[in-house]
C-alpha cells in the first residue's frame, strides 16, 4: 500500500519538479494513516520525519516497520540507504521547536534553489534549515526587491533575505532570537557572494522588542513569519500569534514607508486574521498563490500579503 501510494507521486511530483527545475521538494505528507511520515528530496538525499503517532507495536515491531518503510524509500526513489536522513517528531509541525537540537550528529549539505545555494541540516535540528512551503513566496519578494531596503524578522536561517539580496534590495536587514541561525544566514549569504557590513545587517534580538525600537518609515518590505507559540528564556514576553498578530503586524506596519508590503505568514492552523484590528491600506490572502505544486491539498499555513 505505501509503496504504491509513494510510487505514484514520486513519479508525478518528480516530473513537475523536473520541469521547473527544482530539485528541493515534498513528495509525501502523512498520505496514509498508517504511514505517519514525511518525505522531502534535497537533491540526491532524503529527509524522513516520522510523526510518532499512538500504535500498538511493540519497540521491536516498529523498528522493523520503520527499517521496511525505510527500505521502500530507498527502492522507489532509488536512493542509498546512508542518503536517507530520520527524524522523529512528536509534536506538530508549527514551528515552535525550530530552536531545539535533536542530539545527533550533525550534517550540513548545500543545495540550490531558484539558482542560489542554501546550507541545510538532515541531522541534529529538528527542521533543515530551508522550508520547502515558501519557495514561490521567496521568489515574490526577490522580484519586487530592487532598489528596497527589506527587512527578515523571525528570520531563521535567512533563506528570505538572501532572495532579497539576489533580487537588487540596497538594505537588508535580518533579525532573530538564535545565535546559532543568524550566523547560518551569514554564512548563506557568503555562499552566494552576498557582502558589506554596510548593506546587510544581521542582529540577534527579541523580535517583540526590536521592534518597539524601530524607526518610523524604514523599510519597503517587511517578511514576518513568527512561530505560533514562544516562551524562549531569551525573549523578554510570551508569544501567541493568535493572540498577539495584530499588535505585531501594526508596529511592522509603522516601520514601513508609504506604500511599503508586509508579508506575513503563520503555521497555525486554527488561525483567524483579524482584520479589523489592522491598519493597513490593503490585505491580500496569497495562501493559494503562495502553494508550491508539491504543498497542493496538504499545506497547513496562511500567508498574507499587507499593504501599508
Amino acid at each position: 500500500m505505501f509503496e504504491n501510494r509513494l510510487a505514484k507521486v514520486y513519479k508525478h511530483l518528480s516530473k513537475q519538479a523536473g520541469r521547473q527545475s527544482i530539485s528541493c521538494y515534498r513528495i509525501y505528507d502523512k498520505d496514509l494513516p498508517e504511514f505517519p511520515l514525511i518525505i522531502d528530496v534535497y537533491d540526491d538525499k532524503v529527509y524522513l520525519a516520522e510523526y510518532r503517532a499512538k500504535h500498538n507495536l511493540t519497540e521491536g515491531e516498529h523498528e522493523q516497520w520503520l527499517n521496511e518503510s525505510n527500505h521502500i524509500i530507498s527502492k522507489v526513489l532509488n536512493v542509498a540507504d546512508e542518503n536517507i536522513y530520520l527524524k522523529e517528531r512528536k509534536r506538530k509541525s508549527e514551528r515552535t521547536g525550530q530552536y531545539q537540537k535533536t542530539g545527533e550528529e550533525a550534517a550540513f549539505f548545500l543545495v540550490e534553489e531558484g539558482g542560489l545555494k542554501f546550507k541545510i541540516n538532515l541531522s541534529d535540528y529538528l527542521d533543515t534549515g530551508l522550508f520547502l512551503d515558501h519557495r514561490i513566496t521567496r521568489e515574490m519578494v526577490r522580484k519586487e526587491s530592487a532598489g528596497k531596503q527589506v527587512l527578515n524578522l523571525f528570520a531563521y536561517t535567512g533563506s528570505f533575505s538572501v532572495y532579497a539580496a539576489a533580487g537588487g534590495a540596497t538594505e537588508v536587514t535580518t533579525v532573530d532570537l538564535s545565535n546559532t541561525y543568524i550566523q547560518w544566514a551569514k554564512d548563506n549569504f557568503e555562499l552566494n557572494g552576498f557582502t558589506g557590513a554596510s548593506k546587510y545587517h544581521f542582529i540577534v534580538a527579541d523580535v517583540l522588542q526590536y521592534l518597539d525600537e524601530l524607526k518610523l518609515n524604514s523599510f519597503d518590505i517587511i517578511i514576518m513569519d513568527p512561530p505560533t507559540f514562544s516562551n524562549s528564556k531569551k525573549m523578554k514576553d510570551f508569544l501567541d500569534i493568535q493572540q498577539d498578530h495584530a499588535e505585531l503586524i501594526n508596529k511592522c506596519l509603522l516601520a514601513l514607508k508609504p506604500g511599503g508590503i508586509l508579508y506575513f505568514s503563520t503555521n497555525y492552523t486554527k488561525f483567524v486574521l483579524e482584520t479589523g484590528k489592522i491598519q493597513a491600506s490593503g490585505i491580500k490572502d496569497i495562501t493559494k498563490a503562495t502553494t508550491p505544486f508539491d504543498f497542493e491539498g496538504k499545506l497547513k499555513r496562511f500567508c498574507y500579503k499587507i499593504m501599508k
